[in-house]
């Protein structure tokens, strides 16, 4: 198994460019954001795009789509949502262009030009998606997703509950107290 899921060789891709359609595994998604408490929604994904050459450049252009298992964000229970987004870059051989920043003691995201934006470094043999496909499923899921619009959120526990649980919680020491307070 390739280290990488979505590398293109650069040696066969000209002017015309190259049709791909590659899958996304519900396996690498798991790998991929196994961090965030993200998982695969379903079916595998897809990414359909095209790839050219332009001098020593590579252009990739198509559109990606997956199904996600995300955290709704008031009960916390697993909800579906669906990426279906356009992904372009512009794989530079080398280095990605630097970025300034205005400390001068670290880059700062916010300091990349629109034009920047969109651009990966390969190492001349190997266009490598893989960042670029986590980055577009990461930038894609809402801020705040719900599993509906009307969903209640995380419901306290039953009184009965409560009250067991606070006589557990409390100091020995302090019953005789709490005894007091019940009478």
């Amino acid at each position: 198994m390739s280290a990488h899921e979505f590398s293109i060789p650069v040696h066969d891709l000209d002017a015309a460019g190259k049709e791909l359609h590659l899958p996304i595994r519900a396996a690498w998604i798991r790998g991929a954001l196994e961090e965030t408490g993200i998982a695969p929604g379903g079916e595998d994904g897809g990414l359909e795009i095209r790839v050219s050459k332009s001098g020593n450049d590579v252009v990739v252009h198509g559109r990606l789509h997956a199904e996600l298992a995300v955290p709704c964000a008031r009960c916390l229970e697993p909800t579906h949502v669906s990426i279906q987004e356009e992904v372009s870059a512009l794989a530079v051989q080398g280095a990605p262009p630097q970025r300034s920043s205005h400390s001068g003691d670290e880059d700062d995201a916010d300091d990349l030009s629109p034009d920047e934006a969109d651009v990966i470094a390969y190492d001349g043999q190997t266009v490598v998606l893989d960042d670029l496909v986590r980055d577009e499923l990461l930038l894609n899921i809402p801020m705040i997703p719900l599993c509906s619009d009307s969903c209640p959120g995380i419901s306290p526990p039953p009184a009965a509950e409560s009250a067991a649980r606070e006589e557990d919680d409390i100091d020995p020491r302090l019953s005789p107290l709490l005894r007091l307070k019940k009478k």
